[in-house]
């Protein structure tokens, strides 16, 4: 008996896990051959008619796209680009991070340089002559 409440313990962790993970918004660079401008319309192509994808770029120095999506499954991405351009490989799959946001400015407080004078009378030389 406790055998088995340790592994519903662990088939529902595992669960929510997996379900957190495919709920957030991933960035996914995958590793392809782009050795033309065809293979490069092919892989733009390919990545952004899977399901969940919100976001496509290619870094044509580096050789790698950068897929970013919510729910979306790497693996069969990786498989589908590979079957089309002969080479692709995972790179790395990871949460997308928020950019902070600036801190509000706080404004400064400035005092007045200029001494009011109860009968509002300033003369030429900035002395109240009261």
């Amino acid at each position: 008996m406790p055998s088995f409440i340790k592994f519903l313990k662990f088939c529902v962790c595992e669960k929510d896990i997996s379900c957190s993970l495919y709920n957030t918004k991933q960035k996914i660079v995958i590793k392809v051959q782009l050795t033309s401008q065809n293979c490069r319309t092919k892989a733009l192509k390919i990545a952004a008619e899977a399901k969940g994808v919100s976001n496509v770029s290619i870094d044509v120095e580096k050789a790698v796209v950068e897929v970013i999506g919510i729910g979306v499954d790497a693996v069969s991405l990786a498989q589908s680009l590979e079957k089309q351009l002969g080479f692709a490989s995972i790179v790395s799959v990871g949460e997308v991070k928020k950019p902070e946001e600036p801190k509000p400015a706080i404004p400064i407080e400035w005092t007045s340089s200029y001494i009011h004078c109860p009968r509002y009378a300033v003369h030429y030389d900035g002395f109240c002559r009261c």
